[in-house]
């Protein structure tokens, strides 16, 4: 299974994901928390129903994070100017220096992932993925819009 791409792609993110998990609980979120706060911080004004479909969760489940992370003052809602039934989702002030040290754990995961590689290899690995990527999406719409939201 080693040279299997599906299998060794899939430990590779599940590996990357438990060390996200751990350095976030470190810091008082939940690893899916940082996800919603990267989601945000990448895209301000996501909508609620885009936050859950880039997570791969049901909205419902969108919007417990969201509640928990608007309670713990990372995040808050505004109104839609053009829908008055959707909420734009947007960080706040005092998840900045959340976000700094979620920055700097996801730096020393990283750090850890691509130990032992070089520059060269580093952006050949990019690249690679990259095109995997593509590939993949050419012919999935429901993911391609999921992947123009990231």
């Amino acid at each position: 299974m080693q040279n299997n791409i599906a299998f060794l792609s899939a430990d590779v993110s599940r590996l990357i994901r438990k060390r996200f998990d751990l350095a976030a609980r470190a810091l008082g979120v939940t690893g899916p928390q940082w996800r919603v706060l990267a989601a945000l911080e990448r895209t301000p004004g996501m909508n609620q129903c885009a936050l859950a479909a880039w997570l791969e969760v049901e909205a419902i489940t969108a919007g417990r994070m969201i509640d928990r992370l608007e309670k713990a003052g990372f995040v808050e809602r505004r109104p839609d100017p053009a829908d008055r039934r959707v909420w734009r989702l947007y960080l706040t002030a005092a998840a900045d220096p959340q976000m700094a040290h979620l920055r700097a754990c996801a730096d020393d995961v990283f750090a850890e992932a691509l130990h032992g590689l070089g520059e060269d290899e580093h952006q050949m690995l990019l690249a690679l993925l990259g095109r995997v990527r593509t590939n993949l999406l050419e012919n999935s719409p429901g993911d391609a819009a999921v992947a123009a939201a990231e």
